[in-house]
């Protein structure tokens, strides 16, 4: 996708303290952090919501939960607890449009959801 920012990141073509990245995934620091951690897992491939997922990819969004489990750790939030959100298309609060978890951490979240 040549005109996504997280493909273009993906890529190298914009620079960015790559935090996690192997052969299927990719994790940065959100640059408009809602939290005291705030980190965005991403896919390297380019698929546009999690409302595009296939099943083939399933395995895919596994592995990115997993890369947050880690980064949760890494960041030291997992003890006291952090929250995963992923947006999905404009009226689910998604501004860039390539699938990407958020992780969000380091202070009492508000806004319970169950």
């Amino acid at each position: 996708m040549t005109d996504c920012v997280f493909c273009k990141i993906a890529s190298g073509q914009i620079q960015s303290q790559i935090l996690y990245r192997d052969g299927e995934v990719f994790a940065i620091r959100d640059i408009s952090p809602q939290a005291p951690k705030h980190l965005l897992v991403l896919p390297v491939e380019h698929i546009p919501s999690l409302a595009d997922v296939t099943e083939e990819q399933a395995p895919l969004l596994a592995h990115m939960l997993l890369v947050a489990n880690r980064l949760a750790k890494e960041e030291g939030v997992a003890e006291k607890g952090y929250r995963l959100s992923i947006n999905c298309r404009g009226e689910g609060g998604q501004t860039v449009p390539h699938l990407h978890i958020h992780l969000l951490g380091g202070r009492q979240l508000s806004g319970r959801l169950g």
